[in-house]
């Protein structure tokens, strides 16, 4: 091969790996979601469903709509507030 297939090559293997990264990454946020439901789902159980039964009631069900609901926003308050700490930390 000449110098020219070699850096072919290498700019293949750099595609490569770019394409692994984002897919790693991708994988990362799936599996960071699913540890959140699964926190969501821990935290709200415990809190709102007192007897598991057939189905829920309405009570238990709002409940778990409201819980889910405070979760999501207190993720997002702190998520956002560490966003701007390391915005000012960079500047």
């Amino acid at each position: 091969m000449s110098d020219l297939d070699f850096s072919a090559a290498g700019i293949s293997d750099k595609a490569e790996a770019s394409e692994l990264q984002r897919m790693i990454a991708i994988e990362q946020q799936k599996a960071q979601f699913q540890a959140q439901v699964h926190n969501f789902t821990d935290v709200c159980w415990d809190k709102c469903v007192d007897k598991p039964g057939s189905k829920l009631d309405s009570r238990t069900e709002m409940c778990l709509v409201n819980c889910v609901e405070r979760f999501i926003d207190t993720t997002l308050t702190i998520t956002n507030r560490f966003t701007q700490m390391v915005q000012k930390g960079s500047h």
